[in-house]
């Protein structure tokens, strides 16, 4: 993927090509940590598209080894206060809900690693096409913040009993597992993730683009009626972990490099 950014490039790359939008998440060196900047860029570039009739499906990619880290600990410890930590978590949910609203079909094109709230942005898109060597892991529960939000994302690619172990165990899971629970829909080598995903990309821009998003949003309405409310709840649980005593010691030992809380 490409080199490590300049500090003066923005977290959120945008490239319209023949009627695709690719969205790269460009904070390599701190694995595209879905900070209030980076969930301010997707939420605003996410609101362009929409109105955007030349884009016929939008790409979901990232630069760096991992796709996305999901929450950025020091951050959340930083705010400390209950209300501005589930803030915080309002806005990704928002960000989240977002993807399945856009009427353009939303692929997410993973390289790399995507762990808590960025296997959440995994599930939460349309489609998902992952490199071989990509892993996928929900691990809040370890340090003690269950990954409540992306338990709802994940909740609704993955069957429950599935979900549940991601969610409950923390273990990572690879690309295949991953394709065989539901999470991505295809698995490639490394030197095909982008040829894949652009004759995907094509295949779905060249669809009638009324009848795609009449369809997806028909799809989602019927699958997802309660997703708000899921998200609100979600949104509150994990927000309150955070704020926990278990959350505060789990966020400094991963802060610190040192092991979860209870583990030797």
């Amino acid at each position: 993927m490409s080199a490590v950014p300049k500090s003066d490039e923005p977290v959120l790359l945008r490239e319209d090509h023949e009627g695709v939008a690719t969205l790269t998440l460009n904070r390599p060196l701190q694995m595209n940590l879905l900070t209030s900047e980076m969930l301010t860029a997707l939420q605003g570039a996410f609101d362009a598209i929409a109105k955007d009739p030349k884009v016929r499906v939008v790409v979901l990619a990232a630069t760096g080894k991992g796709f996305c880290a999901g929450h950025d600990l020091k951050e959340i410890k930083a705010l400390k206060e209950l209300p501005k930590i589930e803030g915080l978590f309002a806005q990704c949910s928002r960000m989240m809900q977002t993807i399945p609203l856009l009427p353009q079909p939303v692929i997410a094109k993973v390289q790399g690693a995507a762990a808590a709230a960025g296997c959440q942005l995994v599930a939460q898109c349309d489609l998902a096409i992952a490199v071989d060597t990509a892993k996928f892991v929900t691990s809040g529960v370890t340090w003690g913040f269950f990954c409540s939000t992306p338990g709802v994302a994940v909740g609704r690619n993955l069957q429950r009993k599935h979900a549940m172990e991601m969610l409950l165990t923390g273990d990572p899971i690879g690309a295949q597992q991953a394709m065989q629970w539901g999470l991505v829909n295809k698995v490639v080598p490394a030197d095909q993730l982008d040829a894949v995903t652009a004759d995907l990309a094509a295949k779905l821009a060249a669809k009638p683009p009324a009848t795609v998003a009449a369809g997806k949003r028909a799809f989602y309405q019927q699958m997802d009626m309660d997703l708000a409310r899921a998200y609100e709840l979600a949104g509150k649980t994990i927000s309150a972990s955070f704020a926990h005593a278990e959350g505060r010691e789990g966020m400094d030992a991963f802060i610190d490099k040192r092991p979860p809380p209870g583990k030797k």
